[in-house]
């Protein structure tokens, strides 16, 4: 997803223009920092960068608001270019400031980058919902925050080294100016956005329009808890760049050398943090429930570096860089640094995506601007206090940066309180992601809380229950059966779950269950009353259905892919490929609703119900297959899930085949193929049911060619017919069978067309390093198709004029299969008999698809 954003102008103009501000921004404040320390008077440094921090931060408390109604009642884009084109502006200010060594200017040019800053907030977060999907989202904060915390590290880097001793000026004010300048250009190329609310009316009362907004998001508990989680992050990230640089020269003895250095982790580790927050973050859903965690993880690493540093003498000297990052103590704070600022990223992330993403598109600019406003008061106000810790109560910095931890506890308590979210749902989540690669689809389409609806799911593994809590941050109620309901080993889930028993001999639970239902409370049923012994959909109870009857509930398929291959289901290892930590995919549908006749009642609506609600599940089974892919790729993904030395085909004569010989006949032959024949050509295959067939069938899928079935018992001259109309210029075809069927007349005809290729030739050819190299290369293909391509050509049988030939994809065989994996349970101890010929439609389905490329329930043996 980065790669997509980062490559479409949807996004990556607004990434650079932020890029290239945030730039501007700390470039000169650090410019400052380190001029204040190592140029101008060393005396009061902290009070001094703690001043900068003040002038800075300043001008966004009124003007965030002003900010978020001028981006709500005008193109966020236009407003962008103008703040940018004014940017250019403040940057000489900067210059005449450094030129000068003048701390005034520098002051005042810091302050206007403020006033630019606060006006461009809102409408950087503002745009990113406008132009990017739901799903997009934490990504785009992640690039966003990623691309503000890379320009702090050049900007520190560069801050630093344009103050120390010796720059040349020129070189100085000639990169602020390049910059300026390429953020305006930037800018210019940010898509439009139209106006969010056009009547929109800006107050002229830039403090009431600041509290007006605050008490706006006030008024929605989510929006004030996450505005309050983003404060919180920039009041700490404020507090610890102003103490730490003074705790590292004072305490370590850092020159300016250190000092970047360290400012560079604390940089690495926001942005690392903020590019994680985006990983953890699965498709649509916001994860909020580890934020209380990571404070407290900060709260450790704060309070530790600021009882070791307290306890250390003064610093007599500075020390070089290798030096410090060769002693214990400047390895040890350097770390805890990164450490501290990644978890930072991680915390602040998710919960501002979580405000934008829960803003109304007419008022989010507004309340991206509120949440501005808020995070600088936290600044100023964290500011405040610090100075009045160090100047009042003379306090050292060491010592502040303790309470600092001791606050962050206190706010890890709050926020586990205060934010919505789920820690049991978010820890079964993450363990579900870790052991079992947990791929959700379509999590959009789970009911909110307080919708009417029955969420029906395939019963396939103990996992079930467990996996679907994981997917919802309220708990649902849980109908399970009465039975499992008094083993010893769901007492524990029973504990953390609404879970009621179920009996179908008792009906008032089943009233009970619909009224609850009907009063707005998520269901999780699971129709089949028990865990699945074959490894598809068994009897579905009537019981579960009339529940959604009675409350007029829609109902949310669900399917669980992978669950029952783990140790956790009730298949028998014979049944299904086992694997320890097997990839579980769960595939969400839209909501539909049960479909029963108004007239009829008692037993036979339930029966009707009952039918109903099978049908939607057999529908769940063949829309949530893989379609995606053509047959070669769903071949090798099913055979991977086997053993090399199961049976996958059989016949008579050639007897058993297992997987692995299968893979390497397919690859040799694949490669043999593609010597003879052209990429995309349609070949010709005239073969009885056999082993071979499969493999040249198989093998003309991995060469990119598109088989054409040939009925050999139309006659010679409707092949010849069928070999014209499908442009055949090459036919396989096997000599033993011309003899046995005696076909030669046949043979001759189309041999007068198209060139015959023996497969006994093509198998005597095969050298020892050609089935070497089968053998290493056996499953990858030798041409890319895709799923709409031809993947084999049907003929109609002649009997009504010339054969008409029908080209069917990939896609179009693949949903034969499904719809065949939809209505029967194969599995791996399943032998099937094929007695139709694989130029018939449903031979050809049965014989060459479903014996060997199902991609969800592995299929058995095939015997011709």
């Amino acid at each position: 997803m980065f790669r997509t954003l980062m490559s479409s102008r949807r996004f990556a103009p607004l990434f650079w223009c932020q890029f290239f501000s945030a730039f501007n921004d700390n470039f000169v404040r650090n410019m400052l920092t380190m001029l204040i320390l190592f140029r101008f008077s060393a005396e009061g440094a902290s009070s001094k960068i703690l001043l900068a921090t003040l002038v800075f931060v300043l001008p966004s408390i009124p003007l965030s608001a002003l900010g978020g109604e001028i981006a709500d009642s005008h193109d966020k884009a236009g407003v962008a270019r103008r703040l940018k084109l004014a940017e250019i502006g403040v940057q000489i200010v900067a210059a005449a400031g450094f030129l000068f060594s003048s701390l005034a200017l520098l002051y005042v040019a810091l302050l206007c980058l403020g006033c630019v800053a606060a006006l461009f907030g809102p409408i950087k977060y503002g745009i990113l919902p406008d132009h990017l999907k739901r799903e997009e989202l934490v990504s785009g904060n992640a690039l966003v925050e990623g691309a503000t915390f890379a320009a702090i590290i050049l900007g520190l880097i560069v801050g630093g080294f344009a103050a120390a001793e010796g720059r040349s000026a020129a070189s100085v004010v000639l990169q602020l100016m390049a910059v300026a300048v390429a953020c305006y250009g930037a800018a210019r190329f940010i898509p439009p956005t139209g106006v969010g609310a056009p009547g929109l009316k800006i107050r002229r009362n830039v403090f009431a329009s600041t509290v007006a907004v605050i008490r706006e998001v006030r008024t929605d508990d989510r929006q004030w808890v996450g505005a309050l989680g983003t404060s919180w992050f920039w009041t700490v990230g404020a507090l610890t760049l102003s103490l730490l640089p003074v705790i590292v020269k004072e305490k370590a003895g850092g020159g300016i050398d250190v000092e970047i250095a360290i400012n560079l982790f604390f940089a690495v580790g926001i942005a690392a943090g903020s590019l994680g927050a985006a990983m953890l973050s699965h498709g649509t859903r916001i994860e909020l429930a580890p934020a209380p965690l990571l404070l407290l993880v900060m709260a450790a690493l704060a309070i530790d570096i600021g009882l070791v540093t307290h306890a250390m003498a003064p610093a007599t000297s500075e020390v070089p860089l290798t030096a410090f990052f060769t002693s214990m103590i400047g390895i040890r704070i350097a770390l805890e640094i990164l450490v501290y600022s990644a978890a930072a990223g991680l915390f602040v992330v998710p919960i501002f995506a979580a405000v934008q993403a829960w803003a109304g598109e007419d008022r989010r600019a507004r309340v991206v601007g509120a949440v501005n406003a808020m995070n600088y008061i936290g600044m100023v106000g964290g500011s405040v206090v610090a100075m009045i810790l160090l100047q009042v109560a003379g306090l050292s910095e060491s010592a502040t940066f303790v309470i600092l931890g001791l606050a962050n506890i206190a706010a890890a308590f709050y926020f586990f309180r205060r934010l919505p979210a789920n820690p049991v749902a978010f820890f079964l989540r993450a363990l579900c992601r870790i052991l079992f690669r947990l791929e959700v689809r379509g999590i959009e389409n789970l009911p909110a809380p307080g919708e009417r609806r029955v969420i029906a799911i395939n019963h396939v593994s103990f996992l079930d229950a467990p996996i679907i809590l994981s997917l919802m941050e309220t708990p649902p109620v849980f109908a399970i059966d009465h039975t499992i309901a008094k083993a010893w080993w769901v007492k524990p889930f029973l504990s953390i779950a609404d879970a009621r028993p179920l009996d179908p001999s008792k009906p008032f639970a089943t009233r009970a269950l619909a009224h609850e239902v009907r009063a707005g409370t998520r269901l999780v049923i699971f129709p089949e009353g028990r865990i699945t012994v074959t490894g598809g959909l068994m009897k579905i109870y009537d019981g579960a259905a009339l529940i959604a009857d009675k409350a007029e509930a829609l109902i949310t398929p669900v399917r669980l892919a992978g669950p029952e291959r783990s140790y956790f289901s009730r298949l028998d290892a014979a049944k299904v490929g086992r694997r320890l930590f097997p990839k579980i995919v769960v595939t969400i549908l839209p909501p539909r609703r049960i479909s029963v006749p108004p007239d009829l009642k008692g037993r036979a609506r339930r029966r009707a119900a009952g039918a109903a609600l099978y049908d939607i599940m057999s529908d769940l089974v063949f829309e949530t297959s893989n379609l995606e892919q053509t047959l070669h790729e769903a071949f090798e993904a099913c055979a991977r899930s086997m053993k090399g030395s199961r049976t996958v085909v059989q016949d008579p004569l050639s007897g058993p085949m297992t997987v692995r010989r299968f893979r390497i006949g397919v690859r040799v032959l694949a490669t043999k193929i593609a010597e003879v024949s052209e990429e995309g050509e349609t070949i010709g295959l005239m073969l009885p049911n056999a082993n071979g067939a499969a493999v040249a069938f198989m093998g003309a899928q991995a060469a990119g060619r598109t088989p054409a079935m040939l009925n050999f018992t139309a006659g010679a001259q409707n092949l010849v017919s069928a070999c014209q109309t499908a442009r055949v210029r090459l036919v396989l075809t096997s000599r033993a069978f011309i003899e046995k069927g005696r076909l030669q007349p046949i043979a001759e005809a189309i041999g007068a067309v198209a060139r015959i290729v023996w497969l006994e030739d093509v198998g005597g050819s095969a050298t020892t390093a050609d089935k070497l190299k089968g053998a290493l290369l056996a499953g990858r293909p030798l041409a890319r198709r895709k799923p709409d391509d031809p993947a084999v050509v049907l003929f109609t049988s002649g009997s009504e004029g010339a054969p008409k030939g029908v080209a069917l994809s990939h896609r179009n065989l693949l949903a034969n299969v499904a719809q065949l994996d939809a209505r029967f349970d194969l599995t791996l101890a399943d032998m099937m008999f094929n007695p139709l010929p694989i130029f018939h439609a449903f031979g050809l389905t049965v014989r060459c698809a479903s014996s060997s490329i199902r991609r969800l329930c592995t299929t058995g043996r095939f015997r011709n």
